[in-house]
């Protein structure tokens, strides 16, 4: 439905009542002939293209307007009106000489200039910080969203709004307040006798997409936030929109988070303030998964610089929701679980009794893969014990027992002796030998699993010495760890950002080849909470402590591991399962020195390896290479 905006409108001459009554198709080709002629008339085409009107006589004079405009824009802090620095609007006038000197008018103000409306009110709005609560849509260019700090107006700029809102092409501004003055919101525009004649036909409103650059050498690209103006909407209701040079911006976007995250580090938080908005603003230019990240990582470093941290641990509930979702869209956990898998199955191989002490229960969805391989083994399964291990629940449900009987279910159905318990646990270093009932290696073979766990460890000191030290009292035939191919542990923070922005840019990047739906939104809620932990937080609330394998690799060797090498048939066997998970054009597997690694673009982004005491075995075990 459709509001009738006239009112909103100058007065129509009545002889063109019919082109704007609203519905004759006559009256509309009518306006396209004229229009059609008007752009003939010696002006220039590609402007036209884009909705501007321009003599070709006059793109010099144009040319050095744009210029001036440019100019006054960046050093507007020094010109007495810095309270606009940090609010910018782009409007699309079609007449774009005549505007362009209205706004150089409008950049020099009287030395007497009153931020201050008449009744004392400011009339600058906070800035917008609404990236803060999350990703942005698709689209370059969102909602103007109105912040009431004077009530009085609100009801005026509601109306404007609505009225740029309310045609059929439906674009909206970019975000940030629109900034009004006491004339423009109260009263109706007025024209000189000499502009009348101009301003009574209302031409049909034009659209202008956002440039990807095809056109960056004409227009100069937007001056960034701080060397921002406000200025009113044009008395012919022209539709705002926003011109994008997003390649330029995506350069202005790296830099601006690189510049932020050394200002933090600095302890530079006034500066650091300043970069993050404007990284709000660069973030909508982008596209895809450069887009997504920035906003996250915009959102990170804000929390920060306010010291707003996320609270911790993560509601397991949700966490466990988002696991699942993360486990759907891409390949990487279903990697985890089946390199580990491999190397378990063969590790248990004649053996009649096995027990997996699974340091990573979440739902139990690596488990059945195995229990169905174990169940077509050669000579009949053996009989499988599965001892979980989870963090409490908030709502204080048993939820590693209710996984615990799914699975004993799927045991009884494919005719394996099943045996499971849970553990809650606080942290893995809460756990003691002792409390998993083990029994005699000659009666039982022991596997140990730990899916992204390991790493939670070193925010607290001596943490994951102690679970080496309880793991090799467990005495198991394999230790399998799956742990993100990256360094977010080191003490500066800078190349702690730093590296995170590579890694989670990639991540990201790998997703975009996921069908779009519930699951790939999810994913990304998944791998934003583990951003804002790596940014925002410090001390024993950074848990998200990501290390290399190099780095995995000293410290099991230190604590007395060897390696057990995982063979070419599960390097095969992975291969086979990236082939066959959909989008997985980019992914790679690759094997260093015994472990797998998981990919996309060359870029190695999760590792398993595999271990086991130095005492039970040969300085190096191998795995069916």
């Amino acid at each position: 439905m459709k509001r009738d905006n006239n009112h909103l409108q100058p007065n129509p001459d009545p002889s063109s009542s019919s082109s704007l009554g609203g519905g004759s198709s006559a009256g509309k080709a009518k306006l396209w002939v004229e229009e059609a002629t008007q752009q003939d008339c010696g002006m220039d085409e590609l402007l036209a293209v884009l909705g501007y009107k321009v003599k070709t006589s006059d793109m010099a004079e144009v040319a050095q307007k744009l210029e001036q405009l440019e100019e006054v824009m960046c050093n507007v802090q020094d010109d007495g009106i810095s309270h606009l620095a940090s609010e910018t609007v782009h409007f699309n006038p079609s007449d774009l000489s005549t505007w362009l000197q209205s706004m150089l008018s409008e950049f020099n103000p009287p030395s007497s200039f009153d931020p201050f409306g008449a009744d004392g009110t400011a009339t600058a709005t906070a800035l917008d910080d609404s990236f803060l609560c999350g990703p942005a849509e698709s689209s370059t260019l969102s909602t103007l969203d109105f912040e009431n700090n004077n009530r009085q107006h609100q009801k005026s700029g509601q109306q404007i709004f609505e009225e740029a809102s309310c045609s059929d092409y439906d674009l909206k501004a970019i975000p940030g307040k629109a900034i009004y003055s006491q004339n423009t919101q109260t009263q109706p525009p007025t024209h000189d006798s000499s502009s009348s004649s101009t301003h009574n036909i209302v031409k049909p409103e034009k659209r202008l997409k956002s440039s990807s650059g095809s056109h960056s050498d004409i227009f100069p690209p937007p001056p960034p936030p701080a060397g921002a103006a406000s200025y009113g909407i044009p008395s012919d209701s022209i539709r705002p929109v926003v011109l994008v040079d997003s390649q330029e911006n995506g350069i202005r976007l790296v830099h601006a988070l690189m510049a932020c995250a050394e200002a933090v580090q600095q302890n530079n938080l006034n500066l650091a303030e300043a970069l993050v908005k404007q990284i709000g603003f660069l973030a909508i230019s982008q596209a895809g998964a450069m887009r997504k990240v920035a906003t996250y990582f915009a959102e990170a470093l804000a929390r920060r610089i306010y010291r707003l941290y996320p609270q911790n641990p993560l509601d397991h509930s949700l966490s466990d929701v988002l696991h699942m979702h993360f486990y759907e869209t891409c390949p990487y956990l279903k990697f985890a679980h089946f390199t580990a898998n491999q190397a378990i199955l063969e590790a248990f191989e004649g053996k009649k009794r096995v027990h997996v002490i699974d340091f990573s229960m979440n739902q139990g969805m690596q488990w059945p893969a195995l229990m169905q391989a174990l169940a077509l083994r050669p000579g009949g399964p053996p009989a499988f014990r599965l001892t979980g291990i989870g963090p409490p629940s908030h709502d204080n449900s048993d939820h590693l027992q209710e996984v615990g009987w799914k699975l004993a279910q799927l045991a009884e159905t494919i005719h394996v002796e099943f045996e499971y318990r849970g553990f809650v646990a606080n942290s893995l270093a809460d756990l003691d030998a002792s409390m998993l009932d083990l029994r005699p290696t000659e009666v039982e073979a022991v596997a140990v699993n730990s899916v992204f766990e390991l790493h939670k460890l070193l925010a607290r000191p001596g943490a994951i010495d102690k679970v080496f030290s309880v793991v090799e009292q467990m005495r198991p035939e394999i230790v399998t760890i799956v742990e993100q191919e990256a360094n977010h542990n080191g003490p500066v923070f800078l190349d702690r950002f730093t590296e995170a922005l590579h890694y989670y840019s990639t991540l990201f990047d790998s997703l975009e080849g996921s069908a779009s739906g519930q699951d790939k939104v999810m994913s990304e809620v998944y791998l934003g909470k583990q951003i804002c932990n790596v940014v925002a937080c410090e001390g024993v609330d950074r848990v998200e402590r990501h290390e290399s394998l190099t780095q995995w690799r000293n410290r099991f060797t230190s604590a007395g591991f060897s390696p057990v090498l995982l063979g070419s048939n599960a390097f095969k066997q992975a291969s086979m399962l990236l082939a066959l998970f959909a989008g997985g054009d980019g992914y790679g597997v690759e094997e260093n020195n015994g472990c797998l690694m998981l990919g996309w673009h060359n870029r190695p982004l999760i590792t398993t390896s595999a271990w086991k005491p130095a005492n039970n075995t040969s300085p190096t075990s191998t795995i069916t290479y």
